[in-house]
This record gives structure tokens, sequence and C-alpha cells, in this order.
């Protein structure tokens, strides 16, 4: 059955009908044609798909998109404007080698941001913790984390 929804994504008023049983992430990619947030494994055990729902992290194949009917998104995109540098974090990822196959790195990165917005300072563990549900099968998540770091001190300076 065919679901009204209205919602603000990236600082932009998006409103569209979907089947009561469409995924968010679906949404985002095939009704709003934001690919940047993946799918990667249908189970919500990757973190391929993390966004921010009003501000906080969440995998959007857990969210239906009538759910977010009256929400405010942020994807990958949407951390930047397109005539402003990388934010932060994506320069952190890109300058300390913080992805290979790039498949994570969306949902990766907006852990991580979501992590720095209540932890400003945070050590090695609490890194681990934060980005814990998002899983990465070519890093070893040493560079990830030594990214997060540096973003983290980046911002403190």
């Amino acid at each position: 059955m065919p679901v009204s929804v209205s919602l603000t994504i990236n600082g932009k008023a998006a409103q569209g009908e979907v089947d009561d049983r469409t995924l968010l992430v679906n949404y985002i990619r095939d009704g709003l044609g934001l690919t940047g947030t993946h799918i990667g494994c249908d189970t919500s055990q990757c973190g391929a798909c993390t966004i921010m729902l009003d501000g906080a992290p969440i995998k959007s194949c857990t969210v239906l998109a009538a759910q977010a009917d009256g929400c405010t998104l942020t994807t990958i995109e949407g951390l930047s404007a397109p005539d402003e540098p990388l934010h932060p974090m994506q320069q952190a990822f890109s300058l300390h080698h913080g992805l290979q196959c790039g498949f994570c790195t969306p949902g990766m990165i907006m852990a991580s941001v979501a992590l720095l917005q209540t932890n400003p300072h945070p050590t090695d563990e609490e890194i681990i913790e934060g980005i814990d549900g998002n899983i990465c099968r070519c890093t070893g998540y040493h560079n990830i984390i030594k990214a997060v770091r540096a973003c983290a001190a980046d911002q403190a300076a």
C-alpha cells in the first residue's frame, strides 16, 4: 500500500510515495538517487547503510521509509556541501588510508562522525566501541582507528 513520505535529506526537502514495506535505505538509493549509502548484508550486521536520522546514527536497512516521515536525514553526500571541501572525517580517512575497497567507508565515516559528536576526544578503545557494528573486510581497522584519532585531534586543535 502506498504511503506518503516527507522528510529533509542533506538539507533539502524531499517528498514521495513509497510502498509501506520500503526500507529507508532503498528509498534513499532508489527513490532519491543518493547511492553513497550502501546496501551490504541485508541483515543489519555490516553498517554500510549507516546514516544520521535526526542527528543519531542508524542503520537505514532497519527502518522503513514511512517511519522517517517528518525526520531529518544526513547521508555521506550531505556531510559537506558540493562546493565545499570534504568533511574532516572524509579527509582523515583519505589521508590516513582508512579505506581500501571503499564499500564500508560511507557507513564507517557516518558512525565515526556520530562518535565525535558525542565524544570529541575518544581513546582507541572508545573508537573501537564507537564503530562497533560496522564491518570492514579489507583494512584490519588499524587505519580506520588512526583516521578517527587524527580527525579528533585536528578538530581539537
